[in-house]
């Protein structure tokens, strides 16, 4: 099969469904991503502005410099940003939602990524599928080659029997949920499936090790992408990702699909990064770099929930519409006192060098050579245009030391401090 894929509005190559070699220690790497990125000017054309007027509130962004890259192994050209849709059908409307992708696609933003599971915070999964849904209807109004579109499959977990008696990355729950997302999502196929989090056990968000006690029956990775193929092989999905890895699951993924090359080979992960959670660079990364198996990284949480835009202060309630504020046991790694002692030095930073930040925060993650597309979210208009103005900046070197002394005093200032009796609770609702 041959597939269309489009860098944006009409730039596109004709690319087969061919898997790329991998590169191997020593034989690469004089740059990271070299061979992975374009650069491409970009300025809509007229049809597009014209699409975009029909929505109300749309702001039509022209002239973005911005890079597209390889996804990996794949054929998939992706920009540097990536719109996240999880508060479609919560904190945003579904009028909200489609001028928030009629602006994303304006400004050359033609890569946009959901979940099975959004909106979140989940409660009792009486929302669940309401966020492919409401990006279906909107995707029902493009030209469907034009847009890349990532979901993710459910992991295991607790107290979710509402998702078909309780999650499993299965082939019985894959296929359903793989043919469920493409139901409300209107299309025939999705370009990049996500296992959102892993069928076995792995410490999650904030989690600080590895805990044995706390191993589980998990279904064998093999069997996971033996489920996969057959979906890659009908046309439903073009390629796998996994999403809240480790180093030894981006190992083990790729390993197998080596040992037998008829099984698709994961192109990237999903993982959270930002200037608070640096844990990628320092050992999942090797796994990733094109030399090993080159998983391409998009990154999750760039502004760690909101905490690095500086709108959360210590000593002071959040704002009244703010996450914090509307869930405030949600992404509580974010907000310990240790981690806002971190952030007002990171504002100070932003603020010396005369840039919010916002723009400090997005600029770091953009900077990083494993990086290839950071997905922004927002809850207005207004942020969504901070967060994609930010991608018009490099930092300066400068700026990149000034950083580094704030990060050799705060390494790592997101890890939970609860029992380690608790911890296997953690992946139930903060994916």
């Amino acid at each position: 099969m041959v597939w269309r894929t489009t860098m944006a509005f009409g730039f596109a190559l004709s690319l087969s469904g061919a898997r790329a070699q991998k590169h191997h220690a020593g034989s690469c790497c004089l740059n990271a991503r070299s061979g992975n990125e374009a650069r491409v000017k970009m300025n809509a054309p007229a049809n597009v502005d014209a699409a975009a007027s029909a929505v109300p509130g749309v702001v039509k962004k022209k002239g973005y410099d911005l890079r597209f890259r390889k996804l990996g192994d794949s054929d998939l050209v992706v920009p540097e940003v990536c719109l996240g849709t999880m508060t479609f059908g919560k904190q945003n409307t579904e009028q909200e939602g489609f001028s928030q992708m009629d602006c994303a696609l304006d400004a050359g933003v033609n890569f946009l990524d959901t979940a099975e599971m959004y909106p979140v915070p989940v409660n009792d999964g009486s929302l669940w599928g309401n966020t492919e849904s409401i990006v279906g209807k909107w995707l029902r109004t493009q030209k469907r080659e034009d847009v890349i579109i990532a979901t993710k499959v459910a992991g295991a977990g607790r107290n979710m029997e509402y998702v078909r008696g309780g999650p499993r990355v299965n082939r019985e729950q894959i296929r359903q949920a793989v043919h469920d997302s493409l139901k409300r999502l209107q299309t025939d196929y999705v370009d990049l499936i996500q296992i959102h989090w892993p069928d076995r056990y792995v410490p999650l968000f904030g989690m600080r090790a590895y805990d044995p006690q706390f191993e589980r029956d998990a279904v064998p990775i093999v069997e996971q992408l033996r489920a996969f193929k057959e979906l890659v092989d009908e046309g439903k999905v073009r390629y796998l990702g996994v999403s809240n890895e480790t180093a030894f699951g981006v190992c083990e993924f790729c390993r197998l699909a080596e040992l037998d090359p008829s099984l698709p080979k994961i192109v990237s992960i999903q993982n959270s990064y930002s200037l608070l959670h640096r844990d990628f660079e320092s050992h999942i990364a090797e796994a990733c770099t094109p030399c090993n198996y080159n998983v391409g990284l998009l990154t999750y949480s760039p502004l760690a929930g909101g905490a690095l835009t500086g709108k959360y202060q210590r000593g002071q309630s959040a704002p009244a519409e703010s996450r914090f504020t509307l869930f405030p046991n949600y992404m509580k790694r974010f907000q310990e006192s240790l981690t806002l002692e971190a952030v007002e030095k990171y504002v100070g930073v932003a603020q010396k060098h005369g840039m919010s930040p916002t723009r400090l925060a997005l600029g770091f993650a953009r900077a990083q050579w494993f990086n290839t597309s950071t997905i922004i979210g927002a809850t207005s208009m207004e942020q969504l245009r901070e967060n994609l103005d930010a991608f018009n900046f490099d930092l300066s070197p400068e700026v990149m030391q000034d950083i580094d002394s704030v990060f050799k005093r705060y390494r790592q200032t997101t890890s939970e401090d609860e029992s380690p009796l608790d911890r296997q609770h953690v992946w139930d609702h903060d994916p």
